[in-house]
């Protein structure tokens, strides 16, 4: 049995040639590195917090980048197809009103009986073909006189209209769509001078006599 010497304490294992100075220095040291370990960690947790930051940053900017880029692209596309179809509309116009004079003599032929044989085939092609490319005729006897849409090439008076009225046809217009590419040329006729006054005064004795007279039966 061995007797323990009264006083003594177990010290750690010393490596040769160390001091035990340097063993207690050493575990000191070997304690403060494992107590500010957890102060490292959050340190890298905020780092990474600010990297993603900056992630979705960039992301946001990007994604309103494409999306801007997108209503760029589709307002282009828009542009370019209402030039297309104006710059159809522009040239399909052109070559009809070349024609103009064409469907003009076809007309007065038609007018005269001297759309026959090959030429009344031939009148007829072309004028299905300008019919199928939209211009339409337009210009009736009878309907009010419109400065936007008629030419008036001669003019006179009328005690038989209440307002400016075509008379006759001239030369018929035509338009494509919504587009007048030749006005109607035609002859007007406006009310005889003092027949709205005469017609004025008539209505206003009517109404004298009616008043005199008890006003109109009843029934």
């Amino acid at each position: 049995m061995t007797e323990e010497t009264p006083g003594f304490e177990e010290r750690p294992d010393v490596p040769s040639g160390a001091t035990p100075d340097d063993a207690e220095s050493k575990a000191a040291t070997s304690s403060n590195s494992e107590g500010a370990a957890p102060a490292g960690d959050g340190a890298a947790d905020a780092g990474l917090v600010a990297q993603l930051d900056q992630v979705r940053t960039a992301l946001g900017e990007r994604t309103a980048d494409l999306q801007r880029l997108q209503a760029e692209y589709q307002n282009y596309r828009r542009r370019v197809e209402r030039d297309r179809i104006t710059v159809k509309e522009i040239a399909i116009a052109n070559l009809l009103t070349e024609l103009l004079p064409v469907i003009d003599d076809i007309g007065r032929a038609r007018e005269h009986g001297e759309l026959v044989g090959g030429f009344k085939s031939v009148a007829e092609s072309l004028e299905t073909v300008a019919a199928k490319m939209g211009l339409q005729a337009f210009g009736k006897e009878g309907e009010p006189f419109d400065p936007t849409i008629h030419e008036a090439l001669m003019h006179s008076y009328a005690p038989d209209v209440t307002e400016t009225t075509c008379v006759a046809i001239l030369q018929p217009g035509y338009r494509i769509g919504e587009r007048t590419i030749r006005p109607a040329r035609v002859a007007v006729a406006e009310p005889q001078p003092g027949a709205q006054t005469v017609k004025a005064e008539e209505a206003t004795e009517a109404a004298g006599d009616d008043k005199e007279n008890g006003g109109p039966d009843e029934g």
